[in-house]
């Protein structure tokens, strides 16, 4: 068990090339063109098919900084401090310790940066150093296997699939499950040093 505010005291968490810092209002108007405007690759690759305006977001941001039972994070580069994503633990289950996670940059040509895989490592390291937690899961489009990489490096595991769980194009599409427990974590932080 955690508690159901275990977000409450969002830090900032910083790495090598990225530093994470809590998304809200003052900071929202970093992120908000690029879902506004979002790339067509980084739509496909996140299932987005609802569109959003500047204000619906606003209003989304202002509502999250009064919640405690989820942490989210503007994604900045170290080098220039420009904004390229964001990520978040969301659906925080406080009885089972579990919270599910995401990670979405703003562009292609923020990938194969190692963004991603930082901000996800960093995320990790709060979720179950700090805040406690048991378990942390995702859920990534199986096209998307250069996500499912970055996951599995992280020391996310696959353990399942969603049957056709998107339909993209006139298509339909598998999400694969993917999940970390804390002791799978303790592991990885060991072997890593």
């Amino acid at each position: 068990m955690v508690p159901p505010d275990v977000f409450r005291d969002q830090p900032v968490l910083v790495g090598d090339r990225v530093r994470l810092e809590p998304l809200g209002v003052a900071n929202a108007g970093e992120v908000i063109p690029g879902m506004v405007d979002m790339d067509p690759q980084v739509r496909r690759l996140t299932g987005t098919h609802r569109e959003f305006t500047a204000e619906q977001l606003l209003r989304v941001f202002a509502a999250w900084e009064q919640r405690h039972d989820r942490a989210d994070w503007v994604v900045r580069e170290q080098r220039g401090g420009a904004a390229v994503g964001d990520c978040a633990l969301i659906d925080l289950d406080p009885d089972n310790a579990e919270a599910h996670y995401r990670v979405a940059l703003s562009s292609m040509e923020h990938t194969g940066r190692g963004y991603g895989t930082e901000a996800t490592d960093l995320v990790l390291e709060y979720a179950f150093e700090t805040a406690g937690l048991h378990r942390v899961a995702l859920e990534v489009f199986a096209f998307n296997t250069n996500a499912e990489r970055s996951y599995a490096r992280s020391g996310f595991v696959r353990e399942g699939v969603w049957r056709q769980h998107l339909r993209w194009d006139g298509e339909w599409h598998d999400a694969v499950l993917m999940s970390i427990l804390a002791d799978e974590y303790a592991e990885l932080r060991r072997r890593r040093g």
